[in-house]
């Protein structure tokens, strides 16, 4: 073999590399569906229909690595081809199996199949952080914490709340890979080149014996379209910069001991006896940042292409999506793995949540509901902020800061706003049922398991029609190859 041309050793050969472990199996199955269909259809002879079967069924039981690139085919697609006819005995001249194919529509199958299977186990961590983010939540529902907003102390609230309020996002995010999962598995093959052919093939037969639910409606669109290339990417990455965001907060609740340091997500120091850095949120935060450029890069690439069969728009972002999918399963393996190991260690007791001024909101609500304006009750709280710490504060100090903003408080008012302003844990009480009081966010768990649990069931579903798929065209498969 002549020594590789400029071309194939840096893109050929590379992209070869990063495709091959991925394209050849899924095309050899699908090339089966689509000699089962040719053969049915009688487009092909029956007895050149089942040696093909047979070779097919050659390649998928062969476990060996690729061969190397070395220049005698172009890609994975005539790959397939040389190995195929070596499986059969026959030259490539022979062979039928891209009779009524294009590499068009066949990389659009293809690539629709390993996105459909790689988002089926993202969804599948998904749901598994989800419903452990709602036990953490469930199990921790009464442990009262600072919440903050702009970094700043805000309200009290607890750590319960705070995870039911990811867990809801997980559930959000979680019915987006599933309604991705539906818009990808449609078929393209039978498309072609994008304009069909006059063959009788039967596009329907070969989407069925491989899983999907139906077809592209238009042939043009099922080898131009990138929509859902583009949706993969971004869900990713909007799921990940999520899931940043909260281990950014878990980094100071540890900083502020007010969880313990998992042992099992944490690295030593190289000079310091005393650490255990819990590094893997700073790798989760850089992870959502990876996954971000992974989007940015399908959307630049996309965008920067033709509505028509394009490699900027189609295979050149394979890469990015494999390795952006293999990422959001890695990073919710770890988020979920962590906040199973969640504990609390020192929460901030309520001396440290009064004197950081975040009971002052529910003294002012204590206010109104003795019939205070809003917004004087506001003012009533300020001047006491002002003039000290909550702790500090008096029935007497409560009168003067009153005066002048609204009509004489009385004995209940002023007692009800004190009671409110140094005991944080009245919270847990709240009846609001959005809340954060223990028994508003229990209810909000079990909500929050039904929706993790209807998706579940989306997502059965699917596996279940996908083994049905598979059982069915192996069995077909064998029996037109006469095995």
């Amino acid at each position: 073999m002549s020594e590789l041309t400029t071309y194939q050793r840096h893109h050929l050969a590379p992209t070869y590399d990063h495709h091959v472990g991925h394209l050849y199996p899924a095309m050899v199955r699908a090339s089966q569906a689509h000699v089962v269909m040719l053969t049915e259809q009688g487009l092909i002879p029956a007895e050149r229909g089942a040696r093909l079967l047979r070779g097919l069924a050659t390649l998928r039981a062969d476990d060996s690595p690729a061969p190397a690139f070395d220049g005698s085919f172009e890609d994975t697609y005539y790959l397939l081809e040389k190995t195929l006819a070596q499986a059969c005995g026959v030259p490539a001249s022979e062979l039928d199996v891209q009779m009524a194919r294009s590499r068009n529509d066949l990389d659009a199958g293809v690539f629709r199949m390993l996105l459909r299977g790689q988002l089926l186990d993202v969804l599948d961590r998904v749901l598994t952080t989800g419903r452990t983010a709602l036990d953490v939540a469930d199990r921790y529902a009464d442990v009262v914490i600072t919440g903050y907003t702009h970094r700043r102390p805000a309200q009290p609230t607890t750590i319960g709340h705070a995870l039911a309020g990811y867990a809801e996002a997980l559930a959000g995010e979680a019915t987006a890979y599933a309604d991705v999962i539906d818009q990808l598995n449609v078929s393209p093959l039978g498309s072609c080149a994008f304009a069909g052919t006059d063959l009788d093939i039967a596009p329907a037969r070969v989407a069925e014996l491989l899983g999907f639910d139906g077809l592209v409606t238009n042939s043009y669109e099922a080898v131009a379209g990138a929509d859902h290339l583009v949706r993969v990417g971004t869900l990713n990455a909007q799921a990940l910069a999520t899931g940043a965001r909260l281990a950014r907060t878990l980094m100071d609740w540890l900083t502020w001991q007010w969880v313990a340091t998992p042992g099992d997500f944490t690295q030593g120091s190289s000079i310091m006896p005393q650490k255990r850095n819990p590094v893997v949120l700073e790798h989760l935060v850089s992870m959502a940042g990876a996954s971000a450029a992974d989007a940015a890069s399908v959307l630049n690439n996309v965008g920067a292409a033709w509505w028509e069969d394009s490699n900027n728009a189609t295979t050149d972002v394979q890469v990015r999506l494999w390795d952006s999918n293999d990422r959001a399963d890695r990073f919710f393996a770890l988020v979920g793995g962590f906040l199973a190991e969640l504990e609390p260690l020192h929460p901030p007791t309520r001396e440290e949540i009064v004197a950081s001024g975040a009971t002052t909101t529910a003294a002012a609500d204590a206010l109104t509901r003795h019939g205070v304006p809003f917004r004087a009750a506001h003012s009533v709280v300020g001047r006491l902020v002002r003039a000290g710490a909550p702790d500090t504060w008096t029935a007497e100090g409560v009168r003067a800061a009153a005066d002048g903003l609204t009509d004489r408080l009385t004995d209940d008012a002023v007692a009800d706003l004190i009671a409110a302003a140094v005991q944080p844990d009245l919270v847990l009480d709240r009846v609001q049922v959005d809340g954060p009081g223990a028994a508003a966010v229990r209810a909000q768990v079990g909500t929050l398991r039904v929706a993790f649990d209807a998706v579940a069931d989306r997502l059965a579903a699917t596996r279940d029609r996908l083994a049905r798929a598979d059982e069915a065209l192996d069995t077909v498969a064998a029996e037109v190859a006469g095995r």
